[in-house]
């Protein structure tokens, strides 16, 4: 118990001699500010004041100079009202906001750029001059029908507008319905149409591709319009749609152009891959012109071949008929009884005539009788039928054209010599050119290899931007300017205002001399000499005494009688 009273004992001496240590040196500090200040004039106090207080604005100055945020763009070429709209929410959110050169432009903080913009789109900021369907949404009590037709009309004017300006090469768009009414009769029926009014970025346009996506974008928005129905125009006064009418006549398509370049530029990669390890990286340059088949054919053919076995031919059917009739005949001859007598039958019959069947009569025996019999028979005959579909894209002839620079030959001197390639080696490199590119002479194919010596093309150096140019040097140099400008008014402040200011307050005061008494005789009091200026206070007071000891004797020896007669 008793070590750890000693210890707090020990700490708390401690901590109470920092105190008043501390105290001390803060006591000590005002004492002698306010001896400065006591001794300091009313007019030095002021300049005093105006010294503080120029140097501290030009430092906080400087620091929000060097502190100030870099602004960036939020939105640029707005229109007036909402440029109206985006700044009243800025001042609403406190974000500060500057305007760009001619107004074109609202700036705000860098840091606050992404921000800003997320929370203005929550409102629906910039509006960009279009209404869309939000306008069904303020819709007045006793709207007649026509009027609500109007509003639906405009909303997806409006909304098609936002859909076209969406796309990166447009800047802004406007879309015009003409949209008939309806009848219920199908002769009166009439096509709506649209026309589309798109305004390009400096230096962007729209490929056919893109036309076709905003024709098909608008005709599919509106019922019953048709792809023909939709007009596509630009900020110059160009007609885009016609682009696509004309690749429809002539059978361009954009996609098979760029399908051939691709296709060439394999053949080129094929031909160089196989040559640069053989010749070198700079050594050979191909060239492909391919002719390829972008057409849609479809081929069907109906054969028919006789048979070529007549013995293996096959039956496709048979049909066999068989008749025999069996007459009567017919007496006739001239009216009369002559005509009425059988013919006298003949002596010597032709044919022996069939036996009389039992029962019938004489005259039936006599009867006439015939027999026909009918064969039909089909053979299958042979039929070849072929349905053929010719691949789009197929290639009908290649060219190809190949150079390869002259072998670099090093002698024993080291000197390097360019040299042609020998019939060999050409007939190799054609060799493999041709299996690269699969060449086929039956399909017309050409190739040429030739062997040249390059000529090395001096690439131009491109001058390198003085230093003084160059925006990072730029960017530095402003850093440093700032700094060094800020630095210079605080030394300029410092050592040619502020430290004058405090010299001349700190110049002691010539002294002035009491008035003393002795017994003898009354001392006049004496004005003080202004001393001359010496380095040091001590000598400046020892030059004074000197002086006053010279001029007034009397008066300095009163002063040590009066010392000594004290000591005593």
């Amino acid at each position: 118990m008793t070590a750890g009273a000693n210890a707090t004992t020990i700490n708390s001496a401690m901590n109470s001699a920092a105190n008043n240590a501390v105290n001390g040196a803060v006591s000590s500090v005002q004492g002698r500010l306010q001896s400065f200040l006591t001794r300091l004039s009313s007019q030095q106090k002021i300049g005093l004041m105006l010294t503080v207080s120029s140097v501290v604005a030009l430092l906080a100055a400087g620091w929000m100079w060097t502190q100030g945020p870099d602004y960036k763009v939020l939105f640029s070429n707005v229109s007036d009202g909402d440029g109206g709209a985006i700044i009243a929410s800025l001042q609403q959110m406190n974000v500060p906001y500057k305007f760009a050169e001619g107004g074109g432009a609202i700036l705000v903080p860098s840091s606050q750029v992404h921000d800003t913009r997320l929370k203005l789109a929550s409102q629906g900021l910039p509006r960009g001059g279009l209404v869309g369907f939000e306008l069904m949404e303020n819709q007045k009590f006793g709207t007649s029908q026509f009027l609500e037709q109007v509003n639906f009309q405009r909303a997806l004017e409006g909304e098609l507008a936002r859909s076209v300006q969406a796309l990166a090469a447009v800047d802004s768009a406007r879309v015009h319905l003409a949209i008939p009414k309806q009848s219920v009769f199908m002769r009166e029926q009439q096509k709506p149409s649209a026309s589309v009014l798109v305004n390009l970025y400096p230096g962007r346009a729209l490929d056919p591709q893109q036309v076709n996506a905003i024709v098909h974008l608008v005709s599919s928005s509106v019922p019953n319009l048709h792809v023909k129905n939709v007009t596509i125009v630009d900020q110059q006064g160009d007609l885009l749609t016609r682009i696509d009418e004309s690749n429809a006549n002539t059978g361009l398509d954009p996609a098979q152009l760029k399908y051939l370049h691709a296709l060439e530029q394999s053949y080129i990669k094929r031909i160089e891959a196989i040559l640069i390890p053989i010749v070198g990286q700079e050594n050979v340059r191909a060239q492909v012109a391919a002719e390829v088949d972008f057409a849609h054919s479809e081929q069907t053919s109906e054969t028919y071949r006789p048979n070529q076995d007549p013995a293996g031919s096959t039956i496709r059917s048979q049909q066999t008929s068989e008749s025999t009739s069996v007459g009567t005949q017919n007496e006739g001859g001239v009216p009369g009884a002559l005509s009425n007598q059988p013919p006298v039958p003949a002596t010597a019959p032709v044919t022996t005539p069939p036996p009389v069947p039992p029962g019938a009569t004489t005259s039936q025996s006599r009867a006439p009788s015939s027999t026909r019999k009918d064969a039909t028979l089909n053979y299958e005959v042979d039929k070849t039928i072929q349905h053929v579909r010719k691949p789009v894209g197929g290639i009908k002839r290649l060219s190809v054209a190949v150079v390869v620079n002259h072998r670099k030959v090093v002698d024993e001197n080291g000197v390097v010599s360019a040299k042609p390639l020998s019939e060999v080696e050409k007939s190799q490199i054609t060799d493999l050119v041709k299996e690269a590119v699969g060449f086929s002479r039956e399909r017309g194919d050409t190739l040429n290899v030739v062997n040249s010596h390059f000529t090395g093309v001096e690439r131009e150096a491109a001058p390198e931007l003085p230093l003084w140019k160059q925006p990072e040097a730029v960017e530095l140099a402003q850093q440093i300017g700032k700094t060094l400008l800020i630095g210079g008014l605080i030394l300029y402040l410092v050592l040619g205002v502020l430290r004058p200011s405090l010299q001349r307050i700190n110049q002691p005061e010539p002294p002035l001399l009491t008035e003393s008494r002795n017994d003898d005789q009354d001392v006049q009091p004496v004005p003080a000499l202004k001393p001359a200026a010496q380095p040091s206070e001590y000598e400046q007071r020892l030059t004074l005494a000197r002086q006053l000891a010279k001029k007034e004797p009397k008066l300095v020896a009163n002063v040590v009688k009066q010392w000594v007669a004290g000591h005593e």
